[in-house]
């Protein structure tokens, strides 16, 4: 590949893409765990090189997620404050003041759209017909695992492969998280936004984790730009987390939920707290047992991806890469008698994540607080009071 290329047609996953035209507003849609993060952060590190290609990155951080969820009337992860109308908006005016330039961009939560109609004010407002979708997949098998522990990340108390079961063998395969489907079932999401835009204005590009670069330069050759132009950004935080880790917050979403403790307090002292700082901070060894996905869902899963491979390409849409990966036999990590046990310094370091995020708020003590003593106290009450003490002095910051 050259690397001084331009605007030429350039060679990428075993085929030829063309640029788009000049003007063309790239809309990647994601779904979730299909290299979205990656691309984001190598697109935003790039954006004041892209200019000079004539390319926009009209975001001000590197993935515009409050914006998306507020156009999606999505509430967002359990806890955060809802976005509001206003995110949109903003995105839109810089989408609008990037002129006739290219530009692009890019959130897995588009694809949680959830009609026509939805996705039809979206492409009207961010520019119609000058509107290209750009999907990326990825085999289901390689998805699941890392959804779980994301949705984990959320508040799910499910185990694996009790969370595997509903998903896949009882219907009707909502529960507990009927985002999933409406995210990876392939073929329909496809077919949502190829009724809007028309399948001529939509590029499917399947991911080959083979080639942990190869999106990169699927991008780079649809927006016209320079060959390894974008290059990856490490970024601890977006880690997956180890099957001891996830076990272990799993384990806290229940004592959590049981306790019927606020949902803003895990948003703070749990999921950005606790968690944010124990991934930023340890890195698994060769010895973290891995999430473990069970024959038989990896063969339902491959079974699914041939099927929607095949209704993909007869939609008409312009394919990169190789469908036939989407109905692989992932193997599973292999299964070992060892423990999930979670090391000491990642129990440490999340433990101290949650303490920094409660000690940002100064501690007021107060003669309402003295009233009763603890050992007066139940402690499933004196679970929750601390809790919601704990968030209003969090308020107050």
């Amino acid at each position: 590949m050259e690397t001084d290329c331009t605007r030429d047609e350039i060679p990428a996953n075993g085929g030829v893409i063309t640029p788009l035209p000049t003007g063309t507003r790239l809309l990647h849609i994601g779904p979730h765990k299909t290299g979205t993060t990656s691309i984001q952060g190598a697109l935003f590190e790039a954006r004041d090189e892209m200019a000079r290609y004539g390319v926009a990155w009209p975001a001000t951080t590197r993935h515009p997620m409050e914006a998306v969820l507020a156009v999606c009337a999505r509430t967002g992860m359990m806890g955060d404050t809802a976005p509001t109308a206003r995110h949109w908006e903003r995105l839109l005016e810089r989408v609008r003041a990037s002129g006739r330039r290219t530009s692009v961009i890019s959130s897995e939560f588009f694809a949680d759209a959830p009609d026509d109609e939805t996705i039809g004010r979206i492409v009207g407002q961010l520019g119609g017909d000058r509107v290209h979708v750009l999907v990326t997949l990825r085999p289901l098998a390689r998805i699941m695992p890392s959804q779980w522990q994301q949705y984990v990340q959320n508040g799910l108390r499910m185990g694996y492969e009790d969370w595997l079961e509903h998903l896949l063998r009882k219907p009707p395969y909502d529960k507990p998280n009927p985002s999933f489907w409406h995210r990876h079932r392939h073929d329909r999401l496809v077919g949502r936004w190829a009724r809007v835009v028309g399948p001529e204005r939509i590029t499917v590009a399947v991911v080959d984790d083979r080639d942990r670069e190869g999106l990169m330069r699927t991008f780079e050759a649809l927006l016209g730009l320079p060959a390894h132009l974008l290059r990856p950004v490490p970024d601890a935080a977006n880690r997956s987390l180890t099957l001891a880790e996830t076990e272990m917050l799993r384990n806290l979403n229940k004592e959590f939920r049981a306790n019927e403790l606020p949902e803003e307090l895990y948003s703070q002292l749990v999921r950005n707290g606790a968690v944010m700082h124990m991934k930023n901070t340890c890195t698994p060894g060769p010895g973290d047992v891995k999430i473990c996905t069970p024959a038989w869902a990896v063969e339902a899963a491959a079974e699914i991806g041939a099927e929607m491979a095949e209704r993909i390409g007869g939609m008409g849409v312009h394919v990169l890469g190789d469908m036939r990966l989407l109905s692989e036999m992932c193997k599973p990590p292999t299964r070992t008698g060892a423990l999930p046990l979670i090391a000491p310094e990642a129990a440490a370091q999340a433990l101290y994540g949650a303490l920094a995020a409660a000690a940002a708020a100064p501690v007021r003590h107060t003669a309402a607080a003295k009233s009763r003593t603890v050992h007066q106290t139940s402690s499933k009450e004196l679970v929750r009071v601390l809790g919601h003490r704990c968030l209003k002095r969090l308020r107050l910051r």
